[in-house]
């Protein structure tokens, strides 16, 4: 779990990432590129490359800072309704904005996501029997009425089909043009290290961060805005990421401890690595066709996230 080899393993996985693909396009091309080899580097590799590693970055952080505000380690944007709301909100852009667009669009998601997230932690406050298993099966029940919500109007809507093709997590459609939104994440990701120790100590609980002298109630909103902007983001440009934010973070803390502002960039780097690797999988796996990252993610993510429940139940 140490820095250097995180950052290894990113950079060897960003060199695969770039030569991997239907079109042939190898190292030894790389001082003698075609005019459509040029095309393909620069408008559809690098992009794709680019929006990987923000993307894992950025939901692994959400789900890092989640945790820390929840103090539950199985919250998580996928498991507290965020990404299910987001999607709602870009439901209801399309129904009432149908000329809006991206940055519009994102706006939306994100007023929806933010509300579904302070949602969750209102009814968060009001439960009593906070066991660790059973909070995030609240916000999975959450997450599955919005969506259900999403799928009634998307069906009077005709929209199902384009709702389920548009935000299936999905790095082919990736292209110049078509990420650049996500960059958005990256002042917020400073913001989110700037403020790591304040989260740290609003994980401690309202009495206990008030008198330490923290604007306790100000820290968790700047917390969950952000955690609410990165979602939408991710969620409108390149869709569903299951799970990422749940077991990144965990994986970190189980190796380094509780401390935010220490875990913060290993839960990005291994965030970011560990979306590379599925997305290199979902290409060579069934070549020259390919698997949407949200399936891989999906499938790998819910077996590591199995393996932390029944490893959790084991130490009781």
């Amino acid at each position: 779990m140490k820095k250097r080899y995180l950052v290894f393993a990113l950079i060897v996985l960003s060199v695969a990432s770039i030569f991997i693909g239907v079109t042939d396009l190898s190292p030894k091309h790389i001082f003698n590129l075609s005019n459509d080899q040029t095309q393909i580097l620069y408008v559809s590799r690098i992009p794709r490359l680019l929006s990987i590693i923000i993307a894992g970055m950025g939901m692994s952080v959400c789900g890092l800072i989640m945790q820390q505000l929840s103090r539950n380690k199985f919250v998580s944007p996928t498991t507290a309704g965020t990404m299910d709301s987001a999607r709602f909100g870009i439901l209801v852009s399309l129904m009432l904005f149908s000329s809006a667009g991206p940055l519009e669009k994102m706006l939306i998601a994100f007023v929806f996501s933010l509300a579904g997230t302070f949602l969750f932690m209102k009814i968060l406050d009001k439960i009593k029997f906070k066991d660790a298993i059973f909070i995030p099966l609240v916000g999975l029940m959450f997450g599955s009425i919005v969506n259900s919500m999403t799928t009634f109007f998307a069906y009077k809507n005709n929209l199902i089909q384009n709702m389920s093709s548009w935000l299936q997590g999905n790095f082919s459609l990736m292209i110049q043009g078509r990420y650049e939104l996500l960059y958005i994440s990256i002042p917020l990701l400073i913001v989110a290290y700037l403020y790591a120790n304040k989260f740290t100590i609003a994980g401690m609980g309202e009495e206990f961060s008030t008198n330490l002298g923290l604007k306790y109630k100000q820290v968790v909103n700047i917390g969950l805005t952000i955690v609410a902007l990165i979602t939408s983001l991710v969620v409108l440009t390149v869709g569903m990421i299951p799970f990422l934010g749940l077991i990144i973070p965990n994986i970190v803390t189980i190796y380094q401890g509780d401390n935010l502002q220490k875990n913060l960039p290993h839960t990005a780097l291994l965030g970011a690595v560990f979306v590379l690797a599925c997305d290199i999988l979902g290409r060579v796996i069934i070549y020259p066709y390919e698997i949407a990252i949200g399936v891989t993610v999906g499938v790998i993510g819910s077996g590591i996230f199995l393996y932390l429940l029944l490893r959790r139940k084991a130490y009781e």
